[in-house]
């Protein structure tokens, strides 16, 4: 009996022991705490950029992880400002950022060739924008910015392909570039200087503000993404003339940051995973927005009763030139703008002719859908 009293005991604190996470059984693993990355966007949470992104990124990580990483995703403002995310990573305030990179052009002009910029550039729609990231050198020089440049502990990657954007809301319809004179007109980034070379009034506002400012009469118009994130942003209960294409932001990327010294203390497979879900949703966003651009315009138009605008020939091109003075201006005095506008324009010479040469989109819709309008 007391021998059978003392093996009962010992059973009894082994197993209290196991419970407490004190002893491991022989052939049994401790599940380990997963990681936690706290990752903010520049973007509202009511925004489709933020939740088709920053949530299907973090929901991705998890499960393909195995639950060792855990994004804690964060809108605009929750943790720090909009605009103050690149900063905050690089502090370690927070772990992470989505974010636009031209939203930091304020710190170096360079800033302004990593998301949108002006006519393509030179022509690159958003599949080859995302081909010069990933076969052109981009993602290193993206890197090289922030690391050298800027001195930020920080790594990016592009997290969202950022597709044909609108030219934008305006209360009374745009007939040449001559009505842009004057006009209070929200744009961000090198594209806000350019405007402001054809003589619009420019105003830079975030994303979340910029409904309450246009009720508010401060803006005559503005410019945000395309027709499926901009009804769910609200805008055409202030403006009811919709104009396309824009002439500022054709093709490009926003990115996803993370604190340097965080991801290398990463195992390499957790590093590998964040690479290729971080490409996954880039993929999946692209897809999203193809379809939800197009319903977007259809119910503008039927449910909405907006006016859509083709935007006249000589606001593009008047744009481009005001650009392309800016764009050599730039690199002129700077080394770096100059590096990655001629990796750009080397890669572009290469596949813009190509791509032209080989697609038969226009000549076959035209012959499906002749001048179909939209429904």
């Amino acid at each position: 009996m007391k021998r059978a009293t003392v093996l009962a005991v010992a059973i009894l604190v082994v197993l209290g022991l196991v419970i407490s996470g004190m002893l491991t059984l022989p052939g049994a693993s401790a599940q380990a705490k997963p990681i936690v990355l706290k990752i903010q966007a520049s973007f509202p949470p009511s925004s489709l950029i933020y939740t088709s992104v920053l949530p299907v990124f973090a929901d991705r990580v998890q499960k393909a992880s195995g639950g060792r990483v855990k994004v804690e995703a964060f809108p605009a403002g929750t943790i720090v400002p909009a605009f103050e995310v690149a900063d905050a990573t690089n502090r370690g305030v927070i772990d992470g950022a989505y974010t636009c990179t031209y939203y930091f052009a304020g710190k170096h002009i360079a800033a302004a060739l990593f998301t949108d910029v002006p006519g393509g550039p030179f022509g690159l729609d958003t599949f080859d924008y995302m081909s010069w990231h990933y076969e052109g050198g981009g993602l290193q020089l993206l890197n090289d910015f922030y690391q050298n440049i800027l001195k930020m502990n920080i790594v990016a990657f592009p997290i969202f392909p950022t597709t044909p954007q609108a030219f934008g809301w305006f209360k009374k319809p745009i007939k040449s570039a001559k009505d842009l004179k004057g006009l209070r007109y929200r744009v961000p980034g090198i594209a806000a200087d350019v405007y402001k070379a054809m003589g619009v009034s420019v105003v830079t506002l975030p994303g979340g503000e910029i409904l309450a400012a246009a009720e508010r009469g401060v803006l005559d118009a503005t410019e945000w993404y395309t027709p499926g994130e901009d009804i769910k942003l609200g805008f055409h209960q202030v403006f009811k003339f919709y104009h396309y294409p824009g002439p500022h932001e054709m093709a490009g990327a926003c990115d996803l940051l993370i604190n340097k010294t965080l991801f290398e203390k990463l195992p390499a497979d957790l590093q590998e995973i964040v690479r290729t879900v971080t490409l996954e949703t880039a993929f999946r966003t692209l897809m999203e927005f193809n379809r939800k651009d197009a319903e977007g315009l259809r119910d503008l138009k039927e449910k909405h009763g907006v006016t859509l605008v083709r935007t006249p020939d000589d606001v593009l091109t008047e744009h481009w030139k005001a650009w392309d003075k800016i764009a050599a201006a730039e690199s002129a005095k700077d080394p770096f703008f100059k590096k990655v506008l001629d990796s750009q324009r080397a890669y572009a010479t290469l596949v813009v002719p190509a791509r032209r040469f080989m697609s038969s989109y226009e000549i076959t819709g035209k012959y499906y859908w002749g001048d179909r309008e939209i429904k």
